[in-house]
């Protein structure tokens, strides 16, 4: 088992990308970029360059291997998170009507998501729009500043004006 990590800047803090074996395996924000040790590789390259799109903007759908690691429901949590489309939003409880479980369940799947942005758990949202949870960056205020980038969620949220 080979992993390796690459840190990247971007609007919502520096992150880093962890590769385990050809496949993206953890995406997590980290104090500073420097934290995120600098491994050669192509597929961190890619990713890295994925990612820098994405912000910009120019980037609706990630082409990368994953391979998160969790328990069965929640593989089928996330593989339905994969689905949603960019500038899309599902509800906690559209995805555990697709995956057979409960609201509650899924939002500890979401929670429990160790490649955020790329399985964008960021697209799940309480039934009444509200935002719900986010475990990673700064909390809600990185899952509204995704959506806001997306297009899929209204600026008015008030956590942006903070």
């Amino acid at each position: 088992m080979t992993r390796r990590h690459r840190g990247l800047d971007t609007p919502t803090g520096p992150l880093r990308v962890t590769e385990e074996d050809g496949t993206i395996v953890q995406v997590t924000w980290v104090a500073s970029r420097s934290s995120a040790a600098n491994e050669p590789s192509p597929l961190l390259d890619d990713a890295a360059a994925q990612i820098d799109a994405y912000f910009a903007g120019d980037l609706r759908a990630f082409e990368l291997p994953l391979k998160p690691f969790g328990s069965a429901f929640q593989r089928a949590v996330w593989a339905e998170m994969l689905r949603i489309p960019y500038g899309e939003t599902r509800s906690y409880g559209d995805l555990a009507a697709a995956t057979g479980g409960v609201a509650r369940a899924v939002g500890g799947a979401c929670g429990a998501n160790p490649i955020p942005i790329l399985i964008p758990c960021h697209r799940v949202l309480a039934a009444d729009r509200a935002l719900g949870g986010f475990s990673g960056g700064r909390g809600s205020d990185t899952k509204a500043e995704l959506l806001t980038l997306e297009g899929a969620w209204p600026i008015q949220h008030s956590l942006l004006f903070s």
